[in-house]
């Protein structure tokens, strides 16, 4: 027979403490939770029968439902999502912690792909779910250097370098037969002319470059080389997803199918759903808990997924993750993805200072 639910209006102290402890033992043990369990560990000063009232409540009101198999109780996504409400504003992580993450942070070169691995890895440890990171990507990428190699006769490779971290390659074909003495001269022509631009900046600087510069036909065609890889680049939402901690979740018993999973980051690879989550938590600005079915596509339906933005807008914006059961120790990754986006923001303003 299908439950009926009603609203139960703002919880009184006594129901808030009992959802707390079913939400915080669930996560524990990932067993349903009885009234006996609460009264013996939590010390609630009330009898077993009314704990079982108060359940019984809480269930009506859609934050707690039950197995068919046990009297037992385990939230619901609005149960989560009460709980989350209730301690985003208050989970700080432990200054041992702190300063250890510092420390790991101090070991990497600044704007590598190292940072965004670490991101990732020292969430996923702390958390034992899944960390998440992107690149800090910015709506139009800035070169730093770029360096041209012979690879044959008429062809040869191009290597961005971006200011943002990013490293980009690709191939240029040459009209004529060109030794890598020609193409490291026009390499240090072109650095004077991309350094610190953008594909529209460099566009513009292009068509600036005399006709009868000696290389002038090697350095537009290099040129427009690299304006087409910068726009290749800076159409796509999102460069890449770095991600650890995966054999966490899979030990989860939620993932005891390991189907379910699977299919959960072959979402998080689609770049078009990821580009619109990355740029919804980016323009928010804070720090985002996703509950089972408040995630819009369906196969991340049984995950939570707690995202912080990092960078800076209208210069580099990238986010940093937990992604886990909605059974999630949310204290602990609130906190941690909250710290570890701060820090990512310094190591951003470094890039800018």
């Amino acid at each position: 027979m299908r439950r009926i639910r009603r609203s139960i209006g703002p919880l009184d102290l006594r129901a808030q403490a009992i959802l707390r402890a079913v939400i915080e033992e669930y996560v524990t043990t990932a067993a349903p939770v009885g009234s006996h369990a609460l009264v013996d560990r939590y010390h609630l000063g009330v009898s077993s029968a009314t704990v079982r009232n108060i359940l019984a409540e809480l269930e009506l009101g859609g934050l707690l439902t039950h197995p068919h198999t046990s009297a037992g109780r385990i939230p619901t996504d609005e149960g989560y999502r009460w709980y989350v409400e209730s301690i985003i504003e208050s989970t700080p992580v432990p200054e041992v912690e702190q300063l250890m993450i510092r420390h790991q942070f101090g070991q990497v070169e600044y704007a590598s792909e190292h940072w965004f691995r670490l991101a990732a890895s020292t969430i996923a440890s702390i958390t034992r779910a899944a960390g998440l990171a992107t690149p800090a990507k910015p709506a139009a990428a800035h070169v730093r250097r770029m360096d041209l190699v012979s690879i044959n006769d008429r062809l040869a490779s191009l290597v961005l370098v971006l200011r943002e971290g990013a490293l980009k390659q690709a191939l240029v074909t040459l009209d004529a037969s060109t030794d890598q003495e020609t193409l490291s001269s026009a390499a240090g022509l072109l650095n004077d002319l991309v350094d610190g631009r953008t594909a529209d900046h460099i566009e513009r600087a292009l068509a600036a470059v005399p006709d009868d510069h000696p290389q002038a036909e090697l350095v537009r065609r290099v040129g427009e080389r690299i304006v087409r890889t910068l726009r290749e680049y800076d159409g796509e939402a999102v460069e890449e997803v770095f991600s650890d901690g995966l054999l966490n979740v899979m030990g989860a018993p939620e993932f005891a199918q390991s189907d379910k999973l699977r299919r959960v980051f072959s979402a998080l690879e689609n770049r078009t759903y990821l580009g619109a989550l990355v740029g919804s938590v980016a323009a928010g600005g804070r720090i985002r808990v996703f509950i089972g079915h408040e995630n819009a596509a369906a196969d991340m339906q049984e995950v939570a997924l707690v995202l912080a933005p990092y960078g800076r807008p209208g210069r580099a914006v990238g986010v940093v993750g937990v992604l886990g059961p909605t059974r999630l120790a949310y204290p602990q990754a609130i906190g941690t993805v909250r710290f570890v986006s701060g820090l990512m923001n310094e190591l951003v303003d470094h890039l800018y200072a």
